[in-house]
């Protein structure tokens, strides 16, 4: 049997740019939305357009430059949003109206003062109407994760009839542990009448830091689309971070799930989102992380430079980065201080490796890490003697 395509649904320019101090203009936005159709996402959403002028106008652009990417903006269960995203998307080749409302309890009763009943109308009149501007339209059910399955799979229903050909099912507040949100997948998966005509989707937060496992449990319990952002960037504790899904599902061919994704982009499309942003990565941030290829242990590099998948499960190549790393650092041992000398034409063994690495650790306890010109300037002092 074939492997599932998962459709990669890239929400950078909305849900990723609510950051605070994220803020995109127009020509940034295309700059990026351009680069994500390089990295070959298969929807960019590329904003919500009655939210201001500006958004409106930015999604305007990216739906007339986007030619392979399906263009998705987002609006509420609201007419003139839905009126506005459609104006906005006009001359997407690709387009989608992304339409929802709250249904969880908590939404129901306490943000939208209202009932579950009210809730499902509103839904279905929201889709009908976008479906009356556009083919492809999504329902995000909001706070999904703590929605009752049986009402959420109501409210699913109900929106299919309707006219939904995409399911947001959403863990809007990252609360769900993967069992639970690859359970409620599944339960939609099996109780929802119509639900093979649609696709499932995955939208998790990372609150408590579970936003990747949650879409991995999704996907493998039979959503096929997975909405994402370059480096996790979003609100709060951000979203699922696209790197990190795309190579889970990539290490683990035996999920028989694969992507579009040309993995040997992430890590420049990252540096790009990352600048743009101004939003630095962190150093030991899963892929595209500076230290994600890196190796400080002298134990780990011993093991990385005799073979290098003892201690790397992904080839740095594979997603764009540079070599992998051997820092030299007080913890470090003899097989890396003589790795990095070669590198730098020097070929030391027994005493003489013996006298520089001694000479070597003096240095690094005084330095958090030594550098190429520390190792020429060590040679230089200690006058080692190279293997002839």
């Amino acid at each position: 049997m074939g492997a599932h395509n998962i459709q990669i649904f890239d929400t950078t320019l909305r849900d990723g740019e609510q950051v605070p101090g994220c803020k995109l203009n127009k020509e940034e936005k295309l700059v990026i939305a351009r680069q994500l159709e390089l990295l070959g996402v298969d929807v960019i959403e590329a904003g919500f357009p009655v939210s201001s002028p500006g958004d409106f106008a930015a999604v305007e652009a990216i739906a007339a430059q986007t030619r392979e990417a399906t263009v998705c903006g987002l609006t509420r269960a609201v007419e003139n949003d839905i009126r506005v995203a459609a104006d906005a998307l006009r001359n997407a080749r690709y387009p989608r109206i992304h339409t929802g409302i709250g249904t969880s309890e908590l939404h129901v009763l306490h943000k939208l003062r209202t009932t579950q009943e009210d809730v499902v109308a509103r839904a279905v009149a929201a889709v009908k109407l976008a479906k009356s501007f556009v083919e492809d339209v999504e329902f995000y059910a909001e706070d999904a994760g703590r929605t009752d399955n049986e009402f959420l799979a109501r409210v699913c229903e109900a929106v299919i009839k309707a006219g939904a050909t995409v399911l947001n099912i959403p863990d809007t507040t990252g609360y769900c542990l993967p069992s639970e949100y690859g359970a409620k997948i599944k339960y939609l998966a099996d109780n929802v009448r119509g639900i093979e005509n649609v696709t499932l989707s995955t939208h998790c937060h990372n609150d408590l830091g579970m936003a990747t496992a949650n879409s991995i449990a999704g996907v493998i319990n039979g959503a096929r689309q997975i909405e994402c952002t370059i480096n996790g960037v979003g609100e709060r504790a951000g979203n699922t971070a696209l790197e990190e899904v795309v190579m889970v599902l990539r290490q683990h061919p035996d999920l028989n799930l694969t992507t579009g994704i040309n993995t040997k982009l992430l890590t420049e499309t990252s540096a790009m989102v990352s600048h743009l942003m101004q939003m630095p990565v962190q150093a030991n941030k899963a892929i595209v992380g500076a230290n994600a290829f890196a190796h400080s242990s002298g134990i780990h590099q011993d093991g990385v430079i005799k073979h290098r998948a003892t201690y790397e499960i992904i080839d740095p190549q594979e997603v764009g980065a540079p070599d992998s790393a051997i820092v030299l650092t007080a913890r470090s041992g003899r097989a890396a201080l003589a790795y990095r000398l070669q590198k730098l034409g020097y070929a030391f063994g027994g005493q003489s490796l013996n006298k520089a690495y001694a000479s070597f650790l003096v240095l690094a306890d005084c330095q958090k890490e030594v550098q190429d010109h520390d190792l020429h300037a060590l040679v230089e002092q200690e006058k080692l003697v190279a293997v002839e």
